[in-house]
């Protein structure tokens, strides 16, 4: 089959999603499909480009820079997206058909081109929907249900229409649809998020020698620093410990409350945290080496839920997760269920802090949580399983009913 991926962002970029489309890209090839990803690019010097990558086509785009961009122009930047591939890579796009579309969300303006591209190649499509937006910012009080809300409103549905299959990543999610789109007939599944269980060639790291922490019990995130993830949280965990030497934190990545968190560290003097930008994702696994407990936090003002990327760094490898979530998260049931981790609701503070300081003191319970979240990634959170998931719905709306086997033979 041939298989065309659209996302927003693919690597080297940083994100979360690039690695994630990357993971789940070879499995797609691995399993005896042909892949292109279609994606846009700030760094490249011709207006389309093709190339090959360990055994995927990667056609980019030439476009402005949108991710770590300020609201507004990551804003105007998102709109152009359809538009702006379709223009420059029509000529590649009628002749190289596909038999199946999948993209990426976030972002939400894809809608107006999987349309087109349905139309032009008659195949289904398969959205995978990671961020519910604009529903997470009027939660988290970036956004009021006004003019603004209402067009970012209309691209959203445009997205969902588009789709023979909407793939949310979380049971809450679900509810979502049903309360917002009640006379919508979607098709809806839940595909959790994945990682690949294994990764070649990674770096060697030396933070802890680098930052002198070698005695030191790290907890880690990774990712994203932005309203959503309550970053003021983080600061208040390790501003309470700070009397608890051993402890220290290490927070790595970007995003939009990246310099306001810095701000805070500096003038409350927290010798406990280590603030350090985003790293290729390659290094960044490898970092998570040299750490002992991961740290997942989400605004408790969210109404959608989702299972952050980040999670699957530290069950690659076998961390103890300390999560601090809004209520009704999926990982509640998730980690808790196989004592990957202990998760609290957000702003509840108080046994958060009492979780670090059991993590901290007891060895024992960190390679126990740890093998636990190990296992949880190979059982649940496989990249083989979500291309497996897909390529079967994906077979069902197009009306093929053959057994899922005969999709998934490797190329000869």
């Amino acid at each position: 089959m041939r298989i065309v991926i659209l996302i927003d962002c693919y690597l080297p970029s940083r994100k979360s999603g690039a690695k994630h489309i990357h993971d789940l890209a070879l499995e797609c090839r691995d399993l005896g499909h042909d892949v292109t990803i279609i994606t846009v690019s700030d760094y490249i010097t011709r207006a389309f480009q093709v190339s090959d990558d360990q055994g995927l086509r990667i056609a980019r785009v030439k476009m402005g820079k949108i991710k770590g961009m300020p609201k507004i122009v990551r804003a105007i930047q998102e709109v152009r997206l359809s538009h702006v591939i379709w223009r420059r890579a029509q000529r590649f796009l009628k002749a190289n058909p596909a038999d199946a579309i999948i993209y990426y969300s976030p972002t939400i303006f894809f809608g107006a081109l999987v349309r087109r591209l349905k139309s032009l190649w008659s195949c289904p499509s398969y959205l995978i929907l990671r961020d519910i937006f604009p529903q997470w910012a009027v939660d988290a009080g970036i956004l009021k249900k006004r003019i603004v809300w209402r067009f970012f409103r209309e691209k959203e549905r445009a997205q969902y229409d588009a789709s023979d299959v909407i793939a949310v990543q979380s049971c809450g999610d679900l509810r979502y649809f049903k309360e917002h789109f009640p006379r919508k007939n979607y098709r809806l599944t839940v595909l959790y998020n994945w990682a690949r269980s294994s990764e070649a060639g990674l770096p060697a790291t030396s933070y802890r020698s680098r930052l002198d922490l070698r005695d030191k019990v790290i907890f880690v995130y990774g990712g994203n620093l932005g309203v959503a993830q309550d970053v003021d949280n983080l600061i208040r965990l390790a501003a309470s410990l700070t009397g608890r030497p051993e402890i220290h934190f290490l927070l790595v990545g970007e995003g939009t409350e990246a310099p306001r968190m810095k701000r805070i560290i500096e003038s409350r003097q927290l010798q406990n945290i280590h603030l350090l930008p985003a790293v290729g994702q390659r290094e960044y696994l490898a970092m998570l080496s040299e750490c002992d407990v991961g740290l997942l936090s989400l605004d408790r003002r969210l109404t959608t839920h989702n299972v952050p990327g980040k999670l699957f760094g530290y069950m690659y490898w076998g961390k103890p997760v300390l999560a601090s979530l809004n209520p009704g998260n999926d990982l509640f049931t998730l980690l808790g269920h196989k004592r990957a981790g202990f998760c609290f609701v957000n702003g509840d503070d108080a046994n958060l802090i009492a979780a670090a300081l059991q993590l901290a003191s007891d060895v024992q319970l960190r390679t126990q949580m740890g093998r636990n979240a190990r296992s949880l990634l190979e059982s649940t959170f496989s990249s083989r399983a979500a291309a497996v998931q897909i390529l079967e719905e994906l077979s069902i709306v197009a009306g093929n009913h053959e057994q899922p086997e005969a999709l998934l033979a490797t190329r000869s």
